[in-house]
């Protein structure tokens, strides 16, 4: 990879690593989107990248905060999840090879609809939902996650309505989302689909993630969560729109 693709990649992978640490989600519609839409690298490459960058962001943002975790809610989640991983890396090994650019829309519509959902404001529910609930969104975000590192709209949809305070949801998002890196990069490892350019790639960006993780959690925006909302509503929209013109 030459330096007009490394650079933008690394400022992409900077915001989106903020963006990850003050929210709980993102990263992965921001990093795939952006570099998709520049054409910096596949969406493959990207993808593994991302689960790389997406297991240090988790690891450094839990650090200290692992007791807010509802770890029966994230046992439940994962394990739907997992499965549906393999069936996501199944169909992008499909599409990949023969239908790349429906790939790209597909990608761009995921992305505008995550970015819609972000924007709604569903009323908290009186109590948590059933654990067929969580298994389900676990499936759904194991098949996002498989396809495209973006494990995030159906668990950000779903945590944000639980009545949990929202330390504990941004953290149990960050948690899913740390496994499901290690669950995907461990089935593309078993696949034969790392290289040795994906890791090298990878270390070069872990510093930037680890530091704008901890800049993340020290310097928080001052700004409200709906503004925080509008913001990542905007950029997700534009960025999604934009893969399905240049696809069309």
């Amino acid at each position: 990879m030459d330096l007009t693709a490394l650079i933008p990649f690394i400022a992409i992978i900077a915001f989106a690593t903020y963006v990850q640490t003050i929210t709980g989600f993102a990263l992965g519609m921001i990093v795939m989107g952006a570099v998709t839409t520049f054409e910096l690298v596949p969406i493959a490459f990207t993808s593994v990248v991302i689960s790389v960058v997406t297991f240090i962001n988790g690891a450094v943002a839990l650090k200290g905060n692992f007791q807010a975790v509802d770890v029966k809610r994230v046992i439940i989640t994962c394990s739907a999840m997992f499965p549906a991983i393999l069936g996501g890396l199944l169909v992008l090994d499909y599409m990949t090879e023969s239908l790349n650019s429906l790939l790209q829309i597909l990608l761009g519509l995921t992305i505008i609809v995550a970015g819609l959902m972000i924007m709604l404001k569903p009323e908290p529910m009186a109590k948590p939902s059933g654990v067929l609930t969580f298994a389900s969104s676990g499936a759904a975000a194991g098949f996002l996650a498989g396809l495209f590192s973006m494990a995030g709209p159906p668990l950000v949809y779903l945590f944000y309505r639980q009545p949990f305070e929202l330390k504990t949801i941004r953290l149990c998002l960050l948690s899913i989302f740390l496994l499901s890196a290690v669950g995907r990069t461990t089935i593309v490892g078993a696949q034969g689909g790392l290289t040795i350019e994906m890791g090298v790639f990878s270390l070069v960006c872990l510093p930037i993630v680890t530091l704008f993780t901890w800049i993340g959690k020290k310097y928080p925006p001052k700004v409200s969560p709906n503004t925080l909302r509008r913001m990542a509503f905007f950029l997700l929209i534009v960025i999604g729109v934009s893969l399905v013109v240049k696809n069309l």
